[in-house]
């Protein structure tokens, strides 16, 4: 059985092309059930009363004194110190939702920046980083997540005489490897709307709950429609609503956009194959196996099967091939840590869990890795591991 992959926005795409047709052929409203709380984003970048009142605070008007405008507000919101936002991968909220939890994943926290910007009339773009795809899974769902950041121009009076005129400052909540020699391609307000809403959207179907979830995909396709990602999800929407005839509508609606969309063909194939079309499933996943030999997480599927029949060796190879090519993924550590364990290589155990701390994306398992940290480094006594 093949898992349905979405991709959401987080922390690659193609560059514009010309406007995608109207997607009125792509919706079935009346198969689900009417949304049972609004399905909009007018209020995405808009301030409450404690943003404002932070906002008009003499300790927020004192960075933007010391530091200039751009980096006044990025102290403000993100020094040491001062409001203490944590990155938490687990829900994608509004700019007002995250500074009053004080926690959201990446698209979150840019989101709540840009609000801060607005209001000080800051020139910001948003930027979508050209990173390989990160892959995590919930469920029996897996998801490859964007990277999105933002960019200031800074104002000709914030530089000294000596400093370039065009010089700008980055803000970036996850910054990959070598971010500087990244590239990167500038996004309109419009795409930032739909990445929000296509994530509200695989948020919903991780609970299982279908309708809310086709409201909110629905809604990012019509917020605007190039944004293919939209697509893939309304497809995972009708294929676990059983309306196959729809996904395969839509998936050929996203490939007729984007080719060599991986994503979008994965989820294809099993499609085709329950509308008895059997052959067009074949020759797609010939051409799929072409353009990635590998899929998201086949050497740890092949790991974990091997955990599962005490082969610790060959589990602990496989997982190190996926670390390579996920470094950032807290569950591969994790399991490589396991399969360290199970050979009795107890430091190697302690290095890999403390990764799977580091990388780990939301508090809830940051607080399980690093429960099982504490316990392995509590085993140890003398430079000597007591079993486990």
């Amino acid at each position: 059985m093949l898992c349905p992959l979405l991709l959401i926005a987080g922390c690659s795409s193609a560059p514009q092309l010309p406007p995608m047709p109207p997607a009125h052929d792509l919706f079935a409203d009346t198969a689900f059930a009417p949304p049972a709380t609004p399905v909009a984003a007018e209020n995405l970048f808009r301030l409450s009363a404690e943003m404002q009142a932070y906002l008009h605070s003499a300790q927020f008007s004192s960075h933007l004194r010391k530091a200039g405008p751009e980096s006044g507000l990025v102290d403000a919101l993100y020094k040491k110190g001062e409001l203490k936002l944590e990155y938490d991968a687990a829900a994608t909220r509004n700019a007002a939702d995250t500074f009053a939890s004080k926690k959201g994943n990446c698209l979150s926290l840019v989101i709540m920046t840009a609000a801060f910007a607005k209001e000080l009339g800051l020139n910001m773009e948003f930027q979508n980083v050209l990173v390989d795809e990160q892959w995590s899974r919930a469920n029996d769902m897996y998801f490859a997540s964007t990277h999105v950041n933002l960019k200031f121009k800074v104002g000709q009076e914030q530089l000294r005489s000596y400093e370039p005129a065009n010089r700008t400052l980055t803000v970036d909540f996850m910054r990959p490897a070598d971010a500087e020699n990244l590239r990167t391609r500038t996004i309109d307000e419009q795409q930032v709307v739909a990445m929000y809403m296509n994530n509200r959207a695989a948020e919903e179907l991780v609970v299982n709950q279908v309708d809310a979830a086709y409201w909110w995909a629905r809604a990012a396709i019509a917020k605007d429609p190039s944004y293919i990602t939209a697509y893939n999800t309304l497809g995972v929407i009708y294929q676990r609503h059983g309306d196959y005839a729809l996904a395969e509508r839509v998936y050929k609606r996203a490939l007729e956009r984007e080719r060599e969309d991986t994503i979008v063909m994965h989820n294809l194939i099993p499609v085709l194959t329950r509308l008895g079309k059997t052959a067009e499933s074949i020759a797609l996943a010939a051409r799929l196996k072409t353009i990635q030999p590998t899929p998201p997480f086949f050497f740890f599927d092949k790991g974990m099967k091997a955990m599962e029949e005490a082969r610790y060796a060959e589990a602990k190879a496989l997982f190190e091939r996926e670390v390579t090519r996920s470094p950032y993924y807290h569950e591969f550590h994790f399991w490589l840590a396991i399969a360290h364990w199970r050979l009795g290589n107890s430091r190697a155990a302690r290095d890999q869990l403390a990764l799977a701390v580091d990388t780990s994306t939301t508090a809830r398992t940051t607080q399980i890795y690093s429960g099982k940290l504490d316990y392995l480094r509590s085993l140890s006594v003398g430079g000597r591991t007591m079993g486990y």
